[in-house]
């Protein structure tokens, strides 16, 4: 099932700050960010380059220099970060161990509820947009 893991709650943490930037903000450097968020900065930077890499976010180097946004805040999905960090698209996990479903006659008595729920969270986290950043500020008050 559908999960965030430590990478993928501060990937979530750094750009729900970016979305929360004024156009008119400088870029924000992954030290600031991180001690907006109370995160450790490597762990910013490292996210902030992958996201990067991925084409979510720019960075600019050196002094001045920083991250933001590559689209606005409404066009970027949660699911849009979590798929960097976390395997989105797995089924649901059968609860009974891997040698049950698929390999008995029927599926567990679970498989069809944990897949619905799977694919309800994965809905939810698609259409859910950082958007509502864009309204509170980096800070998220």
């Amino acid at each position: 099932m559908l999960g965030y893991g430590k990478r993928a709650q501060n990937a979530i943490a750094a750009v729900s700050y970016l979305a929360g930037m004024d156009a008119e903000s400088p870029p924000a450097s992954s030290l600031v960010i991180a001690q907006s968020r109370k995160l450790p900065k490597p762990l910013v930077a490292k996210v902030l380059t992958i996201l990067s890499q991925a084409g979510l976010v720019t960075g600019s180097p050196g002094p001045g220099g920083g991250y933001r946004l590559a689209r606005p805040a409404a066009e970027v999905s949660l699911l849009d970060v979590v798929r960097h960090f976390e395997q989105v698209d797995a089924p649901a996990m059968c609860p009974l161990g891997p040698d049950w479903c698929g390999k008995k006659e029927q599926m567990c008595p679970l498989h069809d509820r944990l897949l619905a729920v799977h694919e309800q969270t994965l809905k939810a986290v698609e259409q859910t947009t950082f958007a509502g950043f864009a309204q509170t500020g980096p800070m998220g008050h």
